[in-house]
């Protein structure tokens, strides 16, 4: 049997595999210490353990089986795995709008194949379509990869490229644009987007999911046909991300692109806006909004500004903290920093020499808080206004990350102190809130309640 039959297996599990002569895709049960568990033996990638077997089971969830607690193991059958979704012309119809669909990597929706537990990747229309073919009621869609790359290792190249192929997209007459990106960045490339396309006259909308389309639990569907009904019928001029709104399968927010940020691992709704209010709410298909954003009418031509510094760094403050975390930055060429201060804006009084250097030696500082909601005030205490008096930029109500990508993009302009200060300060994009909202912060239920 060849190698691929045990595709990413190795050690122990290998070793049990073909001593009882299964391979990936054999319809099994396994005895083990623990029970006994029935389903499909799935793939497992280069990067997963090599001491645990995972297999399909009949409810569609995935289960880890130890090696060590595994006694025996029987096949019932083998499936055939197929790894091309099933494809189906994508109808177009001349009264829809037009949606370009932009593939940074990940998985947008896929179709899971219950004979073989395989998870198939959707990409081309046709694909799409016979993945949610619901899609074809809201849109005529194109689709265009650019990458095929985990969310982490999005970085200025690739956000380079997305704003560039937007603009090319616009120019070309699209109606609206989704992009399918990882959930863990998701907010970053929003932001980063926001500010280099600038007077957009069309949505553009990013998407992920938080769980698999092979889950039961998944939001893939919800959240692409909710993306797209943005992108096909608001009137929004800006980014903007629309993920669950909620733990059910009910509704999706439309948060604006630079007040948005993952706040939670796993659950649906870990899209949340942060210092404001969401844009508005999808469901059923049917789009309300709360006011507040950028409408295309007043738009204008679009312009891709996708100059950006890369040497910029994002670094959490914490107690103890000593100016080498500074100056090593400094001396490897970075040319600014954000910090996540701790409270209203504040580091600890040993951080100063090293922040004092790099202020004097051009390179701009700028301080967040690490509390996430709320809003930097450096004037209340002493510690803050002695950061101030060293020159340190305040980052107002913005997002540690969307105060990073904005220092990139500034001083992809200008490299002068006063100028880098004045723009940090200035609302470009919807980052920096006029007023601080006391209503917005989020209000967890008590238990039992």
């Amino acid at each position: 049997m060849a190698d691929d039959q045990y595709k990413g297996y190795r050690g122990p599990v290998l070793s049990i595999l073909k001593n009882f002569n299964v391979y990936v895709w054999s319809d099994v049960e396994v005895k083990t210490s623990k029970g006994t568990f029935s389903g499909v033996i799935l793939p497992r990638s280069e990067t997963a353990d090599d001491s645990h077997l995972v297999l399909k089971i009949s409810s569609g969830y995935n289960v880890g089986v130890s090696a060590e607690n595994i006694q025996d193991i029987h096949e019932r059958g083998h499936k055939e795995a197929h790894y091309k979704i099933p494809e189906s012309e994508f109808p177009t119809d001349p009264g829809k709008p037009n949606v370009t669909l932009l593939g940074t990597g990940g998985t947008i929706a896929s179709r899971l194949d219950y004979r073989t537990g395989a998870v198939i990747p959707a990409f081309t229309p046709g694909e799409l379509y016979g993945a949610v073919p619901e899609l074809a009621d809201i849109c005529n869609l194109k689709t265009e990869k650019l990458f095929g790359v985990f969310s982490e290792n999005m970085a200025p190249t690739q956000y380079k490229r997305t704003a560039e192929v937007i603009g090319q997209e616009i120019a070309r007459g699209v109606d609206g644009i989704v992009i399918g990106h990882g959930t863990d960045t998701m907010g970053h490339t929003a932001a980063i987007l926001s500010f280099m396309v600038q007077k957009s006259p069309v949505p553009i909308v990013m998407v992920g999911s938080q769980r698999s389309s092979d889950r039961p639990s998944s939001d893939a569907a919800l959240n692409l046909l909710s993306a797209v009904a943005v992108a096909s019928k608001l009137d929004i001029a800006e980014v903007c991300v629309v993920m669950h709104g909620s733990t059910e399968d009910d509704f999706c927010l439309i948060h604006r692109g630079t007040k948005v940020r993952k706040c939670h691992t796993s659950r649906r709704d870990a899209f949340q806006t942060v210092n404001d209010y969401p844009i508005g709410v999808v469901k059923g298909g049917e789009i309300t909004t709360f006011g507040g954003y950028n409408r295309a009418g007043l738009a204008g031509k679009v312009r891709v500004d996708a100059k950006l510094e890369p040497r910029v760094a994002l670094i959490k403050v914490f107690p103890g903290m000593q100016s080498k975390a500074i100056d090593a930055l400094r001396s490897a060429g970075y040319k600014g920093i954000v910090l996540e201060g701790t409270g209203l804006g504040h580091t600890p009084e040993s951080l100063f020499p090293g922040i004092q250097r790099a202020i004097k030696r051009g390179v701009p500082v700028v301080m967040t808080s690490q509390c996430i909601w709320g809003r930097v005030d450096m004037k209340v205490y002493s510690t803050g206004r002695d950061l101030l008096q060293l020159g340190v930029i305040p980052g107002e109500d913005m997002l540690p990350e969307v105060a990073w990508v904005k220092l990139m993009f500034v001083l992809g302009r200008t490299k002068k102190p006063e100028e880098v200060s004045k723009l940090m300060r200035t609302n470009l994009a919807g980052e920096i809130s006029s007023t601080t909202k006391p209503d917005v912060f989020l209000k967890p239920a008590l238990p039992g309640k």
